[in-house]
């Protein structure tokens, strides 16, 4: 399975200013300063090697919005967040028979359908959208976010053929030839992660769910439903020291929690997500690295891959 990165922001999109590129450029060429560039493969060999990724690119500005493909004309959104925009985007440039989209949402806190109704593909007749959630005012909060006097497009204009799928936590559903199951977990509102299971592979989207790794018991669910996930992608919003200092019972965990509850469910894979909009490029490649030295600490013999979502990232399963 190849799984897309569309929006990895948390709460709010987290806009890039004027200041943070040119602190980029300055950084680039200063590290440049004695090496010799002659043609376009030097600089691309410069850029890729020598450039860390916080001054190379941008870990991205979209909230929540993840892509599962295997098969063009029929996708797996998981959550509606700002980055469902660029996504239809791109669908539009690509393919031009009507088009099936699954998405299946967390929760409906508003950077989490905030990007429907920009989503083009839904404007159009002969593409059918499914959504799927485990909250009773699904179908609700996507038609009153686009009523008077909040947005000028009503969500009965949208042309597309729509349908509203409610979930429940104790079944598991066979969608499209993927086993899907849900856990409710702790946010405002409550918020529900997945499990994807297809071919003998296993992809767990969590994200908005807040844990405390001093009520051990509390844990044991989330450990379980973890379990062997060959990629989790877990909402590490905040660095421990936050969590510490002052956004306890804020809804969202941390780097190190995430790392903690990945290695005790023998994860392959962990991809922090929904990453605070106030941290810069610089900060969360500092987490990154931090998380990964905590890992080589606390658990040596454990062979796991750790990364930090970013807008555009493509990861094979």
């Amino acid at each position: 399975m190849k799984v897309t990165i569309w929006g990895s922001r948390g709460s709010i999109p987290a806009s890039i200013k004027a200041e943070s590129i040119r602190k980029k450029i300055f950084t680039a060429i200063d590290i440049a300063k004695n090496v010799p560039l002659n043609d376009a493969n030097d600089i691309n060999r410069f850029i890729d090697e020598k450039l860390p990724f916080c001054v190379r690119s941008t870990y991205g500005t979209n909230t929540s919005c993840v892509e599962l493909n295997e098969n063009e004309g029929e996708y797996f959104l998981l959550d509606a967040g700002s980055g469902l925009r660029d996504f239809g985007n791109t669908i539009m440039q690509k393919v031009k028979q009507p088009c099936r989209f699954h998405i299946f949402l967390s929760h409906l806190h508003w950077d989490h359908i905030h990007g429907f109704p920009f989503f083009t593909p839904a404007f159009i007749k002969g593409n059918r959208i499914d959504f799927y959630a485990f909250h009773d005012q699904l179908e609700s909060a996507f038609v009153s976010q686009q009523g008077s006097p909040y947005f000028p497009v009503p969500f009965e204009y949208m042309q597309s053929d729509k349908h509203f799928h409610l979930l429940k936590t104790n079944e598991s559903y066979d969608i499209c030839g993927f086993t899907v199951k849900g856990i409710e977990q702790a946010h405002h509102g409550k918020s529900y992660g997945y499990s994807f299971e297809k071919d003998g592979k296993k992809i767990v989207y969590s994200t908005d769910s807040e844990h405390i790794l001093d009520y051990d018991h509390n844990l044991q669910p989330f450990i379980q439903f973890f379990q062997n996930a060959d990629l989790l992608i877990f909402d590490a919003q905040y660095a421990l020291m936050d969590v510490i200092q002052s956004k306890k019972t804020w809804g969202h965990s941390s780097n190190v929690v995430g790392l903690e509850l990945a290695v005790r469910s023998r994860v392959k894979h962990y991809c922090m997500f929904h990453t605070e909009p106030t941290y810069d490029d610089e900060k969360l490649d500092t987490i990154l690295k931090e998380t990964q030295a905590y890992h080589s600490m606390y658990s040596p013999e454990t062979h796991m891959k750790i990364s930090i979502a970013y807008d555009g990232l493509i990861i094979e399963v």
